[in-house]
């Protein structure tokens, strides 16, 4: 018989250890990414008394897969509509934390010695809180449903965006000696480029076919064509100069803007765990415990750093961005900690070559401490504000409760701001199209004509390729020079002042003279046209395509299919009633805001009715909507009635939804632990002579209620069993049929 490939004998090691140790960490109720680090060390080479992996080759390659697995998940439930409908005050907080952390971290390691990469990458690492780690914290202690939890978990989800891009920017540096600032500076902007075009191309593409094969997708192919399209841009990435995380983000997101978002998301979860396992196991595996050792005081330092740093400038951060300072403390403390993007960062710094071998399980080491230290630090926060609101002056107190991102700026000012700011955004994303599609024409189709026509009429040939450049390029130049010319924020500042009137005229010129650029660069590229009568060319052509009824409804066609497919999700959610309500927002600047909790199957309350509930009286908050599969109820009366797994929406605050989660977690029904002996058997019974149930009917009998069985039939010689009346008597020599429990079988045999 062949031997069997080492590679299937690690993984089979790899996963029965991962396996045994999570049971141990969930019966402990810790996070389970813990228990993969804790299996990662036992079957480690650094771990002489247990059985280790053989090829690590093998293994870093699977957890390179589970990283692009596990970014692409990430992808699956991003949405950069919720980041636009977050506003600027989740923002600003993100962007401080992780400005501040860094320098933090970055100082801390220059303090120890250590070399300007390791430093760097450092900082990179505490910078980034744990999300699976705080949202499970928040599971855990019943917070998940209060407002500050929200605004943690919407910092969190910027941050990992910012993750990536710092990856991207790590590497970049990386790969210079000694990058300066406009070496960073074009890393930033081809980031934004890619990043802004791989989307807008997706969402309008992606969408588009999977509507055109969904009759002919189940829940096989999704899968394999959803992993198929994730790679295939893990791979584009890489080629352009960026990681295939980064690719596999992306296509995450764009995905994530489908009607197949959910399906997508629930058929990738078990190829991610099981992936993103093993990355955490080969995390383990890199502990050294005589590197820990060594390093115990940097360690011990970096979780100070970490808890006092997230502390104070996470508390900072959130004030800036417009929170009490009681709620700032709260989600400061919370994210205390670093996870999975650390130890991303980590493993992109080794497979770089640039940081130190000893960083790593530090880093390791830093995060195990955090991560236990959690739970208390959350629950420190109240007392910590408590301590200062009895020290500090009232007067401070009230100023820093009442901070607020409150806007100054006159009815004028704002609708010049966000004019300004709409047109802004059509340039930028319309100058990308365009330079993405005269970059491809130019890199693919060009020489093909030139191959196609000859040398001798290569004149020909950049004619050609010239003319249909500037037609598929004609809508993006319309939409960038007309679009917002006729919007209710343009006409509302012409009519307001004449003052008006110039700056308006000068948006569209500045507008004209950049989509003529595009023209004049295709020109000069393709021709030895002077210089007038380039300009002359690019101005009768951009009058030709702002004046084409072809070019404009071409234009408007595209926009509303990209307008569209970027809604699908809102749509197919409206349709199927699970849309939240639009007033949800304006409860946010109040003590009440709104909730989902999920009633379990085993719950007391199914069956029940909402008037016989009495929520309202009991917990003080108000079910404003059922979600029941994909119906919707809004505004339920109390004769609704309440079934397992309801989703119910609900408003108030965080003391009532703190009462209402313990009730729902605590009314529930008992489980059957001991369901091996719970097992319906049918037996056989004759009734003898002496048999206490002889002259008795069914009722008297007590078979039912006293020995919890059940007669199904008298035996008369028949093919099949008669039904036994409920007011005959048993007679002796009767032979029934009864079914029951195995130990009520035995006690009813035995009369």
């Amino acid at each position: 018989m062949a031997e069997l490939p080492s590679m299937i004998q690690d993984l089979a090691l790899m996963l029965v250890v991962a396996g045994i140790v999570t049971l141990i960490f969930k019966k402990l109720k810790q996070p389970l990414v813990l228990g993969y680090i804790v299996a990662g060390f036992l079957v480690s080479p650094n771990m002489p008394y247990t059985a280790s992996v053989v090829d690590h080759e093998n293994v870093h390659l699977w957890a390179d897969i589970g990283v692009m697995f596990l970014l692409f998940s990430l992808g699956l439930d991003f949405s950069f509509k919720k980041i636009l409908k977050m506003g600027a005050s989740p923002v600003i907080s993100t962007c401080t934390i992780i400005f501040c952390m860094s320098m933090l971290g970055v100082l801390v390691g220059y303090s120890f010695g250590w070399s300007k990469m390791d430093c760097i990458f450092l900082g990179g690492m505490l910078a980034m809180s744990s999300t699976t780690i705080i949202y499970k914290a928040f599971d855990d202690l019943g917070l998940r449903q209060q407002q500050f939890a929200g605004l943690v978990m919407s910092v969190l989800i910027l941050e990992d965006i910012l993750a990536i891009v710092m990856m991207v920017m790590l590497s970049a540096i990386a790969s210079g000696n000694n990058p300066d600032g406009g070496q960073l500076l074009g890393s930033i902007m081809k980031i934004g480029f890619f990043l802004i075009l791989w989307l807008i191309v997706g969402i309008f593409a992606v969408p588009l076919f999977l509507k055109h094969v969904r009759k002919l997708i189940n829940n096989e192919v999704l899968l394999v064509v959803s992993l198929g399209l994730c790679c295939a841009m893990a791979v584009f990435s890489t080629k352009v100069g960026f990681s295939s995380a980064f690719g596999a983000f992306i296509m995450g997101s764009i995905l994530a803007e489908t009607i197949e978002a959910e399906k997508i998301e629930k058929l990738v979860e078990p190829v991610k765990n099981l992936f993103g396992a093993i990355f955490f196991v080969s995390v383990g595996m890199l502990v050294d415990p005589k590197i820990l050792v060594d390093y115990a005081g940097p360690i011990a330092m970096l979780v100070l750093t970490i808890l006092v740093g997230q502390a104070i400038f996470g508390t900072f951060s959130f004030m800036l961005g417009g929170e009490s300072l009681k709620s700032a403390m709260r989600c400061g403390f919370s994210m205390a900690q670093i996870g999975e993007f650390s130890f991303i960062i980590a493993s992109l710094g080794l497979s770089l070559g640039v940081i130190s071998d000893f960083l790593y399980p530090v880093v390791v080491a830093v995060s195990v401490i955090t991560t236990f230290l959690t739970p208390y630090m959350i629950r420190f926060a109240t007392p910590v504000y408590s301590r200062l609101e009895r020290h500090l002056p009232s007067r401070l107190i009230q100023s820093m409760n009442r901070l607020s991102m409150g806007s100054t700026h006159t009815q004028e000012q704002s609708k010049w701001k966000s004019l300004l700011a709409q047109m802004g955004v059509n340039v930028l994303i319309y100058s990308i199209l365009t330079s993405a599609a005269i970059a491809v024409l130019f890199t693919f189709f060009l020489p093909f004509m030139h191959q196609l026509l000859g040398d001798e009429n290569r004149l020909w040939a950049n004619a050609i390729v010239g003319i249909v450049t500037v037609i598929l390029i004609s809508p993006f130049l319309r939409a960038m020079v007309m679009k917002k010319n006729r919007s209710e924020e343009w006409k509302a500042l012409w009519a307001e002042s004449n003052r008006n009137r110039l700056p308006l005229i000068f948006t569209v010129i500045v507008r004209v003279v950049i989509a003529l650029s595009f023209i004049f660069y295709i020109c000069h590229k393709l021709s030895h046209f002077t210089n007038a009568l380039v300009i002359t060319i690019g101005v009768v052509a951009l009058g030709l395509i702002i004046l084409s009824r072809a070019v404009k409804r071409r234009s408007i066609t595209l926009e509303r299919l990209f307008v569209q497919n970027l809604r699908s999700r809102d749509i197919e959610a409206q349709v199927h009633g699970k849309k939240r309500p639009l007033y949800e927002g304006r409860l946010l600047d109040r003590d009440i805001h709104i909730a989902d909790f999920q009633l379990p199957f085993n719950s007391m309350w199914m069956g029940s009715t909402l008037r016989q509930l009495d929520l309202g009286r009991k917990y003080g908050i108000h079910v404003i909507s059922i979600m029941r599969g994909n119906m919707r109820i809004n505004i339920p009366d109390g004769d609704y009635v309440i079934f397992p797994n309801d989703v119910l929406q609900v408003i108030g605050s965080d003391e009532q939804f703190t009462a209402f989660r313990e009730a729902i977690e605590k009314e529930v029904l008992g489980e059957d632990y001991d369901w091996e002996n719970r097992e319906m058997k049918l037996r056989q019974l004759v009734i003898g002579e002496d048999s206490p149930f002889v002259g008795k009917n069914l009722i008297e009998s007590g078979i039912r209620d006293l020995y919890s069985c059940m007669v199904i039939g008298l035996e008369e010689g028949k093919e099949s069993l008669s039904r036994y009346a409920p007011t005959r008597k048993f007679q002796p020599g009767d032979i029934i049929w009864v079914v029951g429990e195995q130990d009520a079988l035995d006690a009813l045999m035995s009369c």
